[in-house]
């Protein structure tokens, strides 16, 4: 991504994860987000065999939707046996981001507990919550992997 550096996620989890502990034990904080205005293709290209399944989206430092592969799926599902190349062109001409996003976000403050995030996630609609600094900037990520940890 341009002006980006892509980073791997790495998770600050413990083994033995007490409910009442603070989210930072669990969070993720070298994320990886893409801005709202740039190119899909590059949302897809960084989820192309990463370690991670989910990109927030941001606008202005501030969270305004989350990415994941699944959702880029959706949108190219009945492309088959095309190029990695014409793919990327699709992506970049017929979709934007706003097109492929969740707007639905769940998010939590870097005050909460572990147990909030496991609550957070209990339904299973939803795979991560992002966790707002007091600034309302990304903090960092929460993923049902990170808890089960």
């Amino acid at each position: 991504m341009p002006g980006r550096q892509l980073h791997a996620a790495v998770g600050a989890g413990e083994n033995r994860v007490v409910r009442t502990e603070p989210i930072s034990t669990v969070m993720t904080t070298s994320i990886v987000s893409i801005d709202r205005d740039q190119p899909l293709s590059e949302a897809y290209h960084a989820l192309q065999g990463a370690s991670y399944h989910h990109i927030p989206v941001l606008e202005n430092d501030r969270p305004v939707g989350m990415l994941s592969s699944t959702d880029i799926l959706r949108l190219v599902y009945d492309v088959e046996g095309s190029s990695d190349k014409m793919l990327t062109s699709m992506l970049d001409h017929q979709f934007t981001i706003d097109d492929a996003m969740s707007d639905d976000l769940v998010t939590l403050t870097e005050s909460a507990t572990v147990h909030d995030a496991a609550e957070a996630l209990a339904d299973g609609k939803r795979h991560s919550v992002l966790v707002l600094g007091a600034d309302g900037a990304l903090a960092g990520i929460v993923t049902t992997t990170d808890l089960v940890r």
